[in-house]
């Protein structure tokens, strides 16, 4: 019989036993999250919904803890050559995938070479990189042409897109087809077979997962599963969500609106806490492939015509829980700096319509893409529609689930053959730290992330920043980069928020980090 096929009978065995358990003695924790999961390839996408699901069925070579430090993850240890050229790289033992293969370094090879192809961290890395090769089952070698000084911090990255580790024989998918296999070597089982997109996705523990000795931290440690089951629950309303939990049906709602917060207090089996405590910064996306956005003085309007308490006190609400930040990467980060930014985001529609008109601006109308499913992001596109328009843009706002925005912004047609625009969405803090990790900044060109800015001097900033390793140096590179973008606008920064997450006190574990972790909990 084919190795492949005894694989595969051995993961649909595993399956079988997990299933016929009875109801009663299987731990169950059903959760609603931010939106529905419909595409299942993480690397393909950088929805964040799709990064939770990678964080369930895979594992990582390194991740950051909770205090944003760099973790030895799939790696046992690793070793520097003295002139900083060759990295090589040792797999711990007895890992393996969910259909019994071991993990190889040519696994992880594979997996890196496609995760660089999408993601702009990767992509700079192995720009650098001379060769990426396996030297045996569990080492694998990286020769730089050059000294990097981001290597572990770009295989630690957290966010979207992470460099989860899949089966070479999956990882050879090209990087622009989405992968339809969701075999890892994680902690969770993805049971494809119960998937209803629309409806609820199901995880199963992974029996045969070998977690790390040490305790749980962010991303980081130790991932031990304490629950049998996770579900999740797709529940396109906010307050139905909320009523899900008071009344027992989900045991956590993964973000809670703050004018819903009353509700919640006044039930004491319920606790709400902040799980991501960097928070997200919004922010608008253009499309430099097409008008009026291909022209670099049009966006540079925009970000004159936008303000940005508008969206947050439209989305966020409370100002308890966002903060107002002119600055390309995130206040309270150490590249933090209002450096040319003071007159831009002002809302200054007079402003912004002498300079559209300086610019030629023809009436093209610009393609919102608007998410309406996504609490805390569905009035992004309202609020600028209205702002833009007080400064002379004629826009053409176009409501679409937040799945649909995901797949249409993937397009490069026209917007009048169905592309767009211009899109909002926001990034998790750690995403958006230095001019390497914001993927909004790659101005690659065809490898650039959607919207596809393309300009040679962005790049040259970039690479740059990544062979820095002074952090004063560092930071007045990265003050080079917030000036550079107020002449070549790439997207605009629309402020900074936090959300509470709910549980039912009944589930305890519940870690600290950039992505929502379901390991280490623990339901009684």
């Amino acid at each position: 019989m084919p190795t492949i096929l005894i694989r595969a009978l051995g993961a649909l065995l595993a399956l079988i036993v997990f299933a016929a358990a009875p109801a009663s003695a299987q731990k169950t924790l059903r959760v609603a999250l931010h939106s529905d999961l419909k595409i299942i390839d993480p690397i393909w996408t950088t929805a964040l919904i799709s990064t939770h699901h990678g964080y369930m069925v895979y594992d990582t070579l390194y991740a950051l803890d909770e205090t944003l430090n760099v973790r030895p993850q799939m790696v046992e240890k690793h070793e520097v050559s003295a002139d900083k050229l060759t990295w090589t790289f040792t797999l711990r033992e007895g890992l393996e995938f969910h259909d019994g293969a071991p993990v190889t370094s040519q696994d992880v090879v594979a997996s890196l070479r496609r995760w660089a192809a999408r993601d702009t961290v990767g992509q700079k890395l192995l720009s650098y990189a001379a060769e990426l090769s396996a030297v045996d089952a569990r080492t694998l070698r990286m020769v730089l042409k050059e000294p990097y000084g981001l290597v572990l911090q770009s295989l630690a990255k957290s966010g979207s897109n992470a460099p989860f580790i899949m089966p070479a024989r999956i990882a050879a998918t090209a990087p622009t087809d989405q992968i339809q296999d969701a075999t890892g070597s994680g902690p969770f089982i993805f049971v494809k077979a119960e998937w209803k997109a629309g409806e609820k996705a199901v995880y199963l523990r992974n029996p045969k997962y070998k977690p790390r000795a040490e305790p749980a931290s962010g991303l980081a440690g130790g991932k031990i599963v304490k629950v049998d089951r996770v579900e999740w629950i797709w529940i396109p309303d906010a307050q139905t969500q909320i009523n899900a939990l008071l009344g027992g049906e989900v045991d956590l709602v993964e973000i809670v609106s703050p004018d819903l917060l009353p509700l919640l207090a006044k039930d004491p089996a319920i606790e709400t806490r902040v799980v991501n405590t960097a928070g997200r910064q919004y922010a608008m996306r253009f499309n430099t492939l097409h008008k009026p956005f291909d022209n670099p003085k049009i966006r540079a309007a925009a970000m004159v015509a936008l303000s940005q308490k508008e969206f947050l006190d439209a989305n966020v609400g409370d100002a308890k829980w966002y903060r107002e930040c002119k600055s390309l990467f995130p206040c309270g980060s150490p590249l933090e700096s209002t450096k040319g930014w003071t007159d831009k985001l002002t809302g200054d529609a007079a402003a912004a319509k002498k300079l559209l008109a300086e610019a030629g601006y023809d009436g093209t109308p610009v393609v919102f893409l608007h998410q309406t499913d996504t609490s805390g992001h569905n009035n992004l596109a309202t609020v600028g529609k209205a702002q833009l328009e007080r400064a002379g843009f004629k826009i053409d706002l176009q409501p679409m689930d937040w799945q649909t925005l995901v797949s249409r912004r993937a397009r490069k047609d026209p917007p009048a053959a169905g592309g767009w625009g211009a899109y909002f969405t926001s990034w998790s803090s750690i995403d958006v730290l230095d001019p390497v990790a914001a993927s909004f900044l790659n101005a690659a060109c065809d490898k650039a992330t959607f919207g596809w800015p393309c300009d040679e001097g962005l790049e040259k900033l970039r690479d740059r920043y990544s062979k820095e390793t002074d952090a004063v140096k560092q930071k007045a590179i990265a003050e080079e980069v917030q000036l550079y973008v107020l002449n070549y606008p790439t997207h605009v920064p629309l402020g900074q928020f936090t959300t509470p997450t709910a549980i039912r006190k009944n589930v305890t574990g519940l870690l600290t980090s950039p992505a929502i972790a379901f390991w280490n909990i623990e339901k009684k």
